[in-house]
């Protein structure tokens, strides 16, 4: 008898997880899209994060924040693909992330996207990835920490950076790049987020 209510307990366990990971997936294939800027290699991304999801399901918390488990995933799994076919740069699919104006006047909105796009294009991969997480999928600061295996203030130092590196050019201004001091990366070589990208796949 309490091997059976044990079993049905695991059971039990195991399908709310499957069901919450369904629940996630179109959260999922939207940061593939932005990240990959194809729908194969996003949803390559995707299939690699369920199948890695549910090889290690057992390492999931319950009660903890699932979509901020599989993004961590995801963001090591993509991180690690960069890496090893550098010089590839990823960018933001401006039409897949449902980006739109309510403007008749379509073509500038539209021009101004391309733009933008162009811009987070060529952020280094830590600034563009922490910006895409906060502003395009709404992870707080903390969760975005999590996913990136950093410190909170790390991320805030990424975020700036971006938006200032953004902005500047918009307004057609440069300035010369400078390690922040904040950015753990920068001191550490990201042992933190190494130990934490490990912990987790």
């Amino acid at each position: 008898m309490w091997l059976s209510s044990s079993c049905l307990a695991r059971d039990t366990q195991m399908s709310e997880f499957k069901h919450g990971v369904i629940q996630v997936i179109p959260q999922l294939r939207r940061y593939a899209l932005s990240l990959t800027r194809d729908r194969h290699a996003a949803d390559d991304l995707v299939q690699d994060v369920l199948v890695r999801a549910m090889e290690r399901h057992k390492q999931f918390v319950p009660g903890t924040n699932l979509r901020a488990w599989l993004f961590t995933i995801m963001h090591n799994i993509f991180v690690d693909q960069v890496r090893k076919v550098a010089p590839f740069r990823a960018s933001v699919a401006i039409d897949e992330c449902r980006l739109t104006y309510a403007t008749s006047a379509a073509q500038e909105p539209w021009i101004e996207l391309k733009e933008l796009a162009k811009s987070l294009h060529r952020l280094p991969l830590e600034q563009r990835t922490t910006l895409l997480l906060v502003g395009l999928e709404g992870l707080s600061y903390e969760e975005t920490a999590s996913v990136t295996g950093v410190a909170v203030g790390t991320v805030k130092s990424r975020i700036s950076r971006a938006r200032e590196a953004l902005r500047q050019e918009a307004t057609g201004s440069e300035k010369e790049p400078q390690d922040d001091p904040s950015d753990e990366e920068s001191q550490t070589g990201g042992s933190q987020r190494l130990r934490r990208r490990r912990a987790i796949g």
